[in-house]
Parts: structure tokens; C-alpha cells; sequence
């Protein structure tokens, strides 16, 4: 392992799911404690007879391999539930595997989840040294990057302050700046861009590349594929438990994004996404007739975007709307059903509601774009978050010439309009 700083072998991690007996209520305190008499009394009973009929195995992973070298910043990519989190549990010791081996070179700090190892009832500053001394740190290396952790941070005002008081983002500043700065040999990060400004994640994607460059270990976990393409050298991607694809950051990011937009309709056969707000159940391309669409021409006077929803409860901060992104996946921009002067927002209202959104004729030019649908409310949650977890559908525009003969040929760019010129003397 001269030149390799993890080596992930035949990796797996089985979990028992525990399901509902079919036609049975929750239980009171009392039946409880009378059913768990009842079984003590039937302690001659095998394991495999307990676990019955309503116990399942889950492999969050299986069969996972592969090698990562030093100095390399590898992105690990994937839909929820593809087993990215469990992998980097198993790095981080946080768990044991179920089968398979991990063998690591150096020292391992990691960054799971907002605060994670903070205790909420210590100061920021008592919490840099309790989570350095937790990655090995003697106490002088960490005073000698104390002042550094906190002017990255951000958080000198409120350094004696408990955590438990900070907010979601002084708490990832904080977080973060303890992780990368006490020069862990590996450093795992996952979804820290998720939480924070605009600001500090730009200063946390170039924490890690000084990070990386120093000739240290980056593992990152993200659902933002420009920041991947960015930072990492080296990207794989996890379906089901299993390795899909390693390779180039381009190559495989592509492979997940054809994976993720395949169809020009998605409909919430597993129940996804559930809020009383507005829980979407169908996504979807139609044509003037309300037909769901298969591909479009640039000139087609109608291509609509439809969102179906169901709303249990009003709110008057709702957006519902989408983001389009370029076959290079760059975003286009958003538009949402508030984007108007409020008299013209369409109503979404208690039960089903449909929304359509027509696209202006020749306006995109020839070439692949993903849709991703927007659900939230404005600047407290998201419910669908465009390039982090969204549902997604695809649009394959053809014919982005225009009417001129001087085009027979696609048109540069990444939009076709077509505007008419006029002479003025």
C-alpha cells in the first residue's frame, strides 16, 4: 500500500428491516409489556423463529471494491439510498462492515453531518480542542491552528458560546474548519455544501483543493455536480449498494446524469417527497393536447411543463416550479408559478392541483436538457432541491436552425431564438 491511502475490498453492509404485522395497530405501553412476558416465557424459541415473516435483510452495500492514492480527490455520486453515506460510515469506523475489509493509511477526519462530534453543551472553542484531541491531536498542534479554524469559521463573536445556540450554518463553519485544518491524512466530507452561503461554499471547495494539493486524501459526497467536477480528480458512481462506474469526473457524472433523466415523465410511484404543503405525483412533458411528449422541435408552438400535486394544508410561502440544465450540465435558470406579480400566480389549493408552464417557441436550441421539479417554501425548506435531490425529466430538442438558408447546421450557443431585425433610417 505504498502509494494507496484506502483500499476498499469485496466491502458489505447488511442491516435487518423490521415490517409491520399486516392488520395490526400500534400497541399500548400495557400490551407491550404483557407481549414481552409472553415471550420471555418463550425463550426456547430459535432466533430465525422470532424474526418470522416480518423481518428482512438490507444490503446497503454489496460487493464494493476499489483503491484510492494518495494525493487523490475522489467524488462519490449517486441518488438517495445508492449507499454513498453507509461507504463513508465504514471509512470513518463508525460502523463495522458486514463482510468484506477496509484497509486505510493515516489518519481519518471526517464531516458526516452538521456538528458532527460537537457536544451542544460545550463553547466553539472548548469543542475545536475536543474534536481534535478525538483525531489525534496533541494540545499544541491544535493551539497552533487554533486562530486559523477560527477565522475560517467565522465565529470569533460567538467562540464562548455553546453550540447548542449556533445556527445551522455557524455550526457547519465550525465543523468544517476543525476537519480541514488539523491535517488529517484523509479527510471525508459529506454534503458540507448543503448547509451555508454562496460565500462558504466557495471557501470550503477551496479548502479542500489546498487540502488535496497538499497531497492529502479527499473522499466527497455531493448532489452538487458542478462542485464534483470542480474539486475531485476522480468520481464514482453508487447504484443500489454497488459500484456502478469509476473513472474521469466527466465521464461519469454524464453516465449519471443520462441515468437520472431518461424519460420526459416521472410520476411518485414510491411516495416520495411527502409534505402537506404540496407532494408532487406526476412531472411531465406534454404537447398542446396535454400528451405526455417524447422528444420536441425547437419549433413546436407548445411544450409544457405539467407538476401535479396533492396539498393537504395551505401556505402562502409555497414556490413550485423547475430548473433547466444544458447537456453540460450547467443551470439555465429557474422558473416558478411566483414569478409574476401575485394576482397572476395560479392558486394551489387544498387536494389535487395541475399546473402547466409553456416554454416560448424557439427558445432552447438543439440538444439534451434535464428538468428538475422545484417544491418549497420560500426561504424556510425545500421539499425538491434542484441539483441536490430532485425528481427529473428530459427534453431532447431537435432542429435548432432557423429559417434562413445560411443554417444547415445546428447554431452555436446554448439557446436557439430567433429574433427579426428591421431597418431604421
Amino acid at each position: 500500500m505504498a502509494d494507496i491511502a484506502i483500499r476498499v475490498d469485496h466491502l458489505g453492509k447488511k442491516y435487518m428491516l423490521r415490517h409491520q404485522q399486516e392488520g395490526r395497530s400500534y400497541k399500548t405501553l400495557r400490551e407491550s409489556l404483557a407481549g414481552l412476558g409472553r415471550n420471555l416465557l418463550k425463550a426456547d424459541e430459535s432466533v430465525s423463529a422470532k424474526r418470522g415473516p416480518h423481518h428482512e435483510e438490507f444490503w446497503a452495500l454489496r460487493d464494493v471494491s476499489f483503491d484510492i492514492l494518495k494525493g487523490e480527490a475522489v467524488g462519490i455520486i449517486g441518488r438517495n439510498g445508492a449507499g454513498k453515506s453507509t461507504l463513508l460510515k465504514l471509512l470513518s469506523r463508525i460502523t463495522q462492515p458486514t463482510s468484506g475489509r477496509i484497509e486505510l493509511e493515516g489518519r481519518v477526519a471526517s464531516l458526516l453531518e452538521v456538528g458532527t462530534g460537537f457536544h451542544p453543551e460545550l463553547t466553539g472553542r472548548e469543542n475545536i480542542y475536543l474534536n481534535g484531541a478525538i483525531l489525534g491531536m496533541s494540545r499544541s498542534e491544535i493551539r497552533r491552528k487554533f486562530d486559523e479554524i477560527v477565522d475560517f469559521a467565522e465565529v470569533e463573536k460567538f467562540l464562548d458560546t455553546p453550540v447548542k445556540r449556533y445556527s445551522s450554518g455557524m455550526y457547519m463553519r465550525l465543523a468544517f474548519a476543525v476537519a480541514a485544518h488539523l491535517e488529517p491524512e484523509i479527510l471525508v466530507v459529506d454534503e458540507v455544501l448543503a448547509v451555508g452561503d454562496a460565500a462558504f461554499q466557495e471557501k470550503c471547495l477551496g479548502k479542500m483543493g489546498e487540502v488535496s494539493s497538499g497531497g492529502r486524501t479527499i473522499i466527497f459526497v455531493s448532489h452538487q455536480m458542478n462542485a464534483v467536477q470542480a474539486l475531485c480528480t476522480r468520481c464514482i458512481l453508487m447504484h443500489k449498494g454497488q459500484l456502478l462506474l469509476s473513472g474521469s469526473p466527466e465521464s461519469v457524472i454524464q453516465k449519471y446524469l443520462e441515468r437520472a433523466a431518461q424519460s420526459t415523465e416521472w410520476r411518485n410511484t414510491h411516495n416520495q417527497y411527502c409534505n402537506p404543503h404540496f407532494t408532487p405525483t406526476r412531472f411531465a412533458l406534454i404537447d398542446s393536447n396535454h400528451k405526455t411528449l417524447d422528444s420536441a422541435s425547437s419549433n413546436d408552438s407548445q411544450i409544457g411543463i405539467l407538476i401535479e400535486g396533492t396539498a393537504e394544508s395551505s401556505d402562502s410561502a409555497l414556490v413550485v416550479g423547475f430548473a433547466v440544465y444544458s447537456p453540460d450540465n450547467s443551470l439555465l435558470y429557474y422558473s416558478l408559478h411566483t414569478d409574476t406579480q401575485p394576482s397572476a400566480w395560479p392558486t394551489i389549493s387544498v387536494g389535487d392541483n395541475k399546473l402547466v408552464c409553456w416554454l416560448p417557441t424557439r427558445f432552447l436550441n438543439e440538444g439534451n436538457y434535464r428538468i428538475e421539479l422545484i417544491v418549497s417554501l420560500h426561504y424556510r425548506c425545500w421539499f425538491c432541491q434542484p441539483g441536490v435531490d430532485s425528481p427529473s425529466i428530459s427534453l431532447s430538442i431537435r432542429g435548432g436552425l432557423s429559417d434562413s438558408p445560411h443554417w444547415l447546421e445546428r447554431r452555436p450557443g446554448l439557446l436557439g431564438p430567433v429574433f427579426k431585425f428591421s431597418r431604421i433610417d
